[in-house]
């Protein structure tokens, strides 16, 4: 990560600022070192401090030079720290003001000095530096704490007003020793909190790689911690035509403080929606209810949990495949693409993600659930999820039965997931999951979280392969001719649906990972973060994980993310043949699902297993039996303890051949984690192995 060069960093030097001089200068940057060199209260002056750290930044090699001027000229891009402590009834109008100047006012000029060079350039990296005193307050320090929590208030416009140039502006309450501090803290707490444990976040901040806009983190002596605000559901406490009094605050001062289910606006606009929900309910006279957003009076949208729905049918012929694969993006220029656009083609296929098409009809049936009252105008496609039984016919008639999996109360809406299974003359062919968010429905008292929705992080490193495609101006057209249920509506001009994106992304793995063979695709899992728009590109990224291939897809030109959390586990390719330990594995399923929450109670854990055939994993299991009735499944998921053996090996352990123990302390099982936990993997395998 040292592509800084051809960057000018401006290092506002005061304590903390020294580090962050010295690793931008080792990465390449030029960099501007300010340090009044003044003493703790703001006294004084020197040129000694700024000088020694260009000296130490030149004499590696790098470019480097001082800047004395005051903080008030914001032109030359200045900002100093100063601790100038006083309680509240001893501050005086200088104190008051030295620290604004200085830490809000100084930010505010430094950064308007900046930001048209970095409109200019289309790049800019802003960091604030808060405190933790802004954040929480702190005795002594009223003046500094305002300032403080100003910055951050500074920042998160920034992060707003910049988007759109690719200027990012996030904010840092960092905890380290510094000149300035060591008055205060004892010598030995100062050297626990080096700075140099702050500056790597910010390098990482700083980074064009680097997605982050409008974060808060809390740092120090190694740790990094991302702080968000959080709203309780509140409380309505006035009707219409009555006054509100201060009794019925009090009366209600319990709810309005109760954090259950709490909600995490992010924006001004999400603090508005409470609003003018509440508005809304005053004025139908729905009176006094535990959440502005609420469903409606007399339901409760939780007993909808397990709801049928009314069975729909889904028939079709070549030409909706050749248009679904059209949709998301194939052409007849490319010969690979030719078997899923050309009927008379020999190995003729439809693409895997077809199969949400015959499932979306059944989404329709939500309206006649009892207790969800859905206002389909206000709903949100949120995840999605899709797995194959069996590859798709190219023509006939697929029946599809859908049933009301879970339905969950985010404070601002309610998310209803719903399981979808889709047959071909009786035989099942994919199951698929909705994920949807109904705006404004929430608030009546159900659960926010649910086992049954599962995403996944990419791995902490660089995509192992990388695909852009450009949609077209007609992409839009396209997909609504075998998508119509999603339109634009909302937005100025015609957007993509995510399950485009999804389409773009599966077909990229398939290409990538699996040479185009339909037969490889077990299932795919994402999240819908923002539109596409016809004519930009799409880039999806790919980290390969055994059978588990994490994506993440983004608008090229903007950065933008549009789909997170997302993964595709394929079928392990036949030309490497079975494992020996599948059938080992498949046994263990087999038990978790008779008796998993009597495991679950005793073992407590999820045990990960990375299974190895010459010398490359070729396969992973997770078995969770921490959570729910216990599961057991293909692919890589965080585990508390991770087990690494090849399939000959543990074949060996299992029969009884090799004993654990020796097979540890030669290197044939490696484990990562908790080792301890291993003990508990008897109360799972005592009776199929001895591990």
């Amino acid at each position: 990560m040292n592509n800084y060069a051809n960057r000018v960093n401006l290092v506002c030097f005061a304590g903390l600022g020294r580090e962050y001089a010295l690793a931008f200068g080792q990465r390449g940057a030029a960099v501007i070192v300010n340090d009044l060199g003044g003493d703790i209260k703001g006294g004084g002056r020197s040129s000694a401090a700024a000088d020694k750290v260009v000296e130490e930044i030149r004499a590696k090699g790098g470019k480097a030079v001082a800047n004395y001027d005051s903080v008030e000229d914001g032109e030359k891009l200045i900002q100093t720290a100063i601790l100038r402590d006083r309680s509240f009834a001893r501050t005086s109008d200088v104190d008051w003001d030295l620290i604004h100047r200085v830490h809000l006012r100084g930010s505010f000029l430094v950064s308007r000095a900046a930001w048209n060079h970095m409109k200019n350039q289309k790049f800019g990296r802003i960091i604030m530096t808060s405190s933790a005193a802004g954040i929480y307050g702190n005795f002594g320090q009223a003046n500094y704490s305002a300032a403080k929590l100003g910055l951050l208030g500074l920042s998160n416009t920034l992060a707003i007003e910049g988007q759109k140039y690719n200027i990012h502006c996030n904010t840092i309450a960092p905890t380290a020793g510094s000149r300035l501090t060591e008055t205060v803290m004892p010598p030995d707490l100062v050297q626990s909190l080096r700075a140099e444990y702050v500056a790597p976040l910010v390098l990482w901040l700083c980074h064009d790689a680097c997605p982050e806009n409008g974060g808060l983190f809390e740092v120090g002596a190694g740790w990094i911690g991302k702080l968000r605000w959080e709203r309780s559901l509140g409380r309505i406490v006035r009707q219409k035509n009555e006054s509100m009094t201060p009794e019925a605050v009090r009366d209600a001062w319990s709810e309005i403080c109760d954090f259950t289910d709490a909600s995490r606006p992010s924006s001004i606009q999400e603090s508005l929606q409470t609003l003018v929900e509440v508005l809304s309910r005053v004025e139908d006279e729905r009176g006094i209810r535990a959440n502005p957003t609420g469903a409606t009076a007399g339901t409760n949208p939780s007993s909808a949990v397990g709801q049928t729905l009314p069975e729909m049918s889904f028939s079709y012929t070549h030409m909706n495949c050749i248009l679904y694969a059209l949709g998301v993006g194939m052409s007849t220029r490319e010969p690979d693409h030719l078997k899923f656009l050309y009927e008379g083609h020999q190995d003729f296929s439809c693409l895997p993600t077809f199969g949400v098409i015959p499932a979306l009809s059944a989404m329709t049936g939500l309206g006649s659930v009892p207790d969800l009252n859905i206002d389909f105008t206000r709903l949100l496609h949120g995840e999605q999820y899709l797995e194959m039984f069996r590859a798709l016919p190219t023509s006939g008639t697929l029946t599809s039965r859908g049933s009301v999996a879970d339905v969950l109360d985010k404070g601002s809406g309610m998310v209803i997931l719903l399981d979808v299974h889709t047959y071909s003359e009786g035989e099942l062919v994919c199951y698929n999951q909705f994920s949807v968010f109904i705006v404004g429905a929430g608030g009546f008292g159900g659960k926010r979280t649910s086992q049954k929705a599962v995403t996944a992080a990419p791995p902490d490193r660089a995509p192992d392969a990388v695909i852009v495609d450009q949609t077209s101006r007609d992409q839009v057209t396209l997909n609504t001719l075998t998508a119509p249920l999603f339109t634009s509506l909302g937005f100025k001009s015609p957007i993509l649906h995510g399950l485009c994106s999804f389409g773009f992304a599966a077909r990229h793995v398939l290409k990538q990972y699996a040479a185009n063979d339909v037969s490889r695709f077990k299932s795919i899992k994402v999240r819908f973060v923002k539109p596409v728009y016809p004519g930009q590109s799409l880039q999806t990224e790919m980290w390969k994980e055994a059978n588990r291939i994490h994506i993440q897809c983004k608008v090229k030109e903007t950065g933008d993310v549009v789909l997170s959390g997302a993964y595709i586990d394929l079928h392990t390719d036949a030309s490497t043949g079975g494992l020996q330990s599948d059938l080992v594995f498949a046994e263990i399923g087999r038990r978790i699902r008779d008796a998993g929450q009597e495991l679950v109670k005793k073992v407590n854990a999820v045990f990960g297993w990375e299974i190895s055939r010459d010398g490359r994993t070729v396969r992973e299991w997770t078995m969770d039996l921490k959570t729910g009735g216990g599961s057991l499944r293909s692919g890589a998921s965080k585990a508390d303890v991770i087990f690494t053996v090849s399939d000959e090996d543990f074949m060996e352990v299992v029969k009884g051949k090799l004993n654990p123990q020796k097979a540890f302390f030669s290197g044939k099982l490696k484990v990562r984690g908790n080792i301890m936990l291993s003990q508990k993997l008897e109360a799972v395998l005592k009776d199929y192995a001895k591990l």
